[in-house]
């Protein structure tokens, strides 16, 4: 893992108060909250010319820093009124900003704010954990255009969750590293453009933390290159459990560990051998019996699950488990309440609906619920949907923004399993695996030249994706 990786931490909200009040005892928060408010400052100029512009502030210091932003723009000679939503703790900081701002001064209860050219949303930030006031709702309803100041007001910046009702920004502008919420929907489709602005907070003082959170990215694991020394054994064996019935699904499996670097790809299929057999001659089809693959010691990486049946998966998946290979488990091991079957296995990768079959329906704080789960099973969780979770028995979570809708096809979850055994196979960890594995099969659908792409089309940019994510990785150890 490459050492400095404050550019991929997400800070929760607590975590954000706790340095809040680290900077103020240091005597810095001044300085910090007048940096941030420049910031605001300096986005808006780039972005937008002169308007009717009105900042609405809180009570907090997400407040302070609108009240800051105000000053400037006015001073840059913008028509700017700050309305407010109730009042700044006397002698807090944003209690000072207040008093310095002279411009025009209102409060919150105008319904004329309709028809503002641009709002400055400084109410309340990302350590919202409540329902905003119906009053709010009823007056920001149908805002135009919107900046807010680190997080859309209304949106949990822990879990993304939205309650009654949330600012839809253009543009936020988030300060020192971005939050979950940021990056969770439904929080995310409120977002807008996200920029995330140094405001000289100590990156010393981040990395004393201890971060759970991560935005994915090359830089998280050490994803290995093509070497002269290669070879197949070295470059690793997938092996993959085909259906019977539901065939394609094992054989995009293997389309993608072959596509993604796996020294050899094999097939043990239930049946249907002529039809494996005949899909590539890069793959080497079982004839034999099970339990003499599994006595093969240099097979220990099988993908079990994709397109397989109750029945099948139920017959190869516990010999797997006893034989202790490395398993990517998907689709067909997902059956209600079935979470015990698969205690200890290396990687699940479930949708929403496959995970809330076995381990119940998901909250709000989805994150909670999948990091109970994997600690359940003690096995790694990637919950694949438009906001990927990577979630570790441990704990630690990665969440996935680097993807596309073109994933949005039949196969490519069977893509990813693929994908992420070979991985295991060339010997990085299981999480490390599935952190890139997601990554990579994302950048291998926005690399497709073709707007509706199937997956078979996604799994012929497997590749360079990964040469890609390579480069990058090799470019953050520089």
């Amino acid at each position: 893992m490459i050492k400095n990786i404050s550019n991929y931490k997400l800070l929760t909200p607590k975590q954000n108060h706790f340095i809040d009040r680290k900077i103020e005892k240091l005597g810095k928060l001044r300085c910090v909250m007048e940096n941030a408010g420049r910031a605001v400052y300096s986005e808006v100029l780039k972005h937008y010319k002169p308007c009717k512009t009105t900042v609405l502030c809180g009570p907090g210091n997400n407040g302070g820093d609108g009240y800051v932003a105000a000053r400037l723009l006015a001073k840059e000679g913008w028509p700017v009124r700050v309305l407010t939503y109730g009042s700044p703790k006397l002698g807090s900081l944003a209690h000072s900003m207040k008093l310095e701002w002279t411009g025009a001064l209102g409060t919150l209860s105008d319904s004329e704010i309709q028809k503002d050219e641009l709002i400055i949303d400084a109410l309340f930030g990302s350590g919202l954990n409540r329902e905003l006031p119906n009053d709010l709702k009823f007056l920001l309803g149908n805002l135009k255009r919107v900046i807010s100041i680190d997080i859309p007001s209304g949106v949990n910046g822990l879990t993304g969750e939205i309650k009654n009702f949330a600012l839809q920004a253009e543009l936020t502008i988030t300060f020192t590293t971005a939050k979950p919420g940021h990056y969770l929907y439904p929080g995310k489709a409120h977002i807008g453009q996200l920029k995330i602005k140094d405001i000289g907070i100590d990156f010393d003082l981040i990395n004393k933390i201890k971060v759970k959170f991560y935005l994915n990215h090359p830089s998280l694991w050490n994803l290995t290159g093509q070497t002269f020394d290669d070879y197949k054994y070295k470059r690793g064996i997938v092996s993959i459990v085909g259906s019977k019935y539901t065939t394609g699904a094992a054989r995009l499996s293997a389309l993608a560990a072959k596509n993604s670097g796996a020294g050899l790809v094999t097939l043990f299929p239930f049946g249907q051998y002529a039809l494996y057999a005949n899909f590539s001659p890069c793959f080497m089809i079982d004839h034999n019996n099970f339990d003499e693959v599994l006595n093969d010691n240099r097979r220990n990486t099988w993908v079990c699950g994709p397109g397989l049946s109750s029945f099948e998966f139920l017959e190869s998946f516990p010999k797997l488990f006893s034989f202790g290979k490395n398993i990517v488990a998907d689709a067909g091991a997902f059956e209600r309440n079935n979470s015990d079957i698969l205690k200890g296995v290396s990687v699940i990768t479930p949708h929403k609906g496959e995970f809330e079959r076995v381990f119940g329906k998901l909250g709000a704080d989805k994150v909670a619920d999948v990091r109970k789960a994997a600690t359940k099973i003690q096995s790694v969780i990637v919950l694949k949907g438009p906001d990927t979770l990577i979630v570790s028995p441990e704990g630690k979570v990665v969440i996935n923004h680097h993807a596309s809708p073109r994933l949005a096809t039949a196969g490519s979850g069977d893509l990813l399993s693929g994908i992420i055994a070979t991985l295991i196979a060339s010997g990085m960890n299981f999480w490390e695996s599935a952190c890139a594995g997601v990554w990579i099969h994302g950048e291998a659908a926005s690399l497709c030249e073709h707007n509706w792409p199937d997956a078979e089309m996604i799994a012929q940019q497997l590749g360079k994706a990964r040469d890609n994510a390579y480069k990058l990785y090799q470019n953050e150890k520089k």
